[in-house]
């Protein structure tokens, strides 16, 4: 018998309701449902009641994924993620798909999808004050002020350029299709292992997304007057950063391990995630 923890987005209905009926699929078919979790409570959940546990599977949408993603990094437990949330790139399941591609999963027939994460590293003066575990992107921004800031950035120790902008991310392959995109990234297949530096909104005719080795350790350093300045983490942590504070960025040494079940190429994903509203793919 094979056990696994449930993840469960609780604040969507549709998630709750689903939960109880795949609970049941799942104690039919020979899996034991070791533990069920809200996702809310990620934070104050012990790893040590993962001991035991071969696979999890998320009830959410993408979000619901990054948040249970940098959870069980560290542990090394394969995630199978189901849609319940709207465009769901990192998700494999679709709801009217769900007991169909299950049988798969039973059956053994998925493979694992190996995604690169990076760490975060917060200084201030001598001292680092935290640290942070990121699947998609770190992001420094200005806050609420409508004013720039500047951003300098360096790529092992070897300076790369000070950007007067409304922000800096640094992204993985898998985020490319996230905020980097939006802010006029490049969109980098999920198999390569890189990192995306990708200015926002930068007052300049020059500044365009920088792409670097995985090996590079990136430097970014803040100026601004006010003390309003956010570091994010995969659109979800947020810690308040101060003038001068200096971010670490680097690969990270764990991997996210996604439960794969569909043959679709990350193109096939590309072309049906986006879509205009008409139905035409960009």
């Amino acid at each position: 018998m094979k056990q696994l923890s449930l993840f469960i987005n609780t604040s969507k209905p549709k998630a709750v309701e689903i939960s109880e009926s795949l609970i049941d699929w799942l104690e039919k078919k020979d899996f034991k449902v070791k533990n069920r979790f809200a996702v809310e409570e990620l934070k104050d959940i012990e790893l040590d009641l993962m001991n035991s546990v071969e696979f999890a599977i998320c009830l959410g949408g993408d979000g619901t994924l990054l948040s249970v993603a940098r959870k069980l990094a560290p542990l090394n437990i394969p995630i199978l993620g189901i849609n319940v949330g709207h465009v769901g790139f990192l998700t494999e399941i679709e709801l009217k798909d769900l007991f169909r591609d299950l049988e798969f999963f039973k059956t053994g027939k998925f493979f694992l999808d190996k995604r690169m994460m990076i760490e975060a590293f917060v200084k201030r003066g001598d001292k680092v004050l935290s640290s942070f575990l990121a699947l998609n992107d770190v992001v420094i921004t200005k806050g609420p002020f409508a004013r720039l800031i500047r951003i300098k950035a360096t790529s092992n120790n070897s300076y790369i350029d000070t950007y007067p902008a409304d922000g800096l991310i640094i992204s993985t392959p898998t985020g490319s299709t996230a905020y980097s995109l939006s802010a006029g990234g490049p969109i980098v297949s999920p198999n390569m292992e890189l990192l995306i530096l990708t200015p926002i909104c930068p007052h300049t005719l020059q500044n365009r997304s920088i792409v670097v080795s995985k090996d590079d350790i990136i430097k970014v350093q803040v100026f601004a007057e006010h003390q309003e300045i956010m570091l994010t983490i995969d659109g979800q942590e947020g810690f308040k950063l101060m003038p001068f504070d200096e971010v670490i960025i680097k690969k990270s040494e764990n991997y996210t391990n996604l439960i794969r079940i569909k043959n679709r190429s990350f193109f096939d994903l590309l072309r049906l995630k986006l879509k205009e509203p008409n139905g035409k793919s960009y």
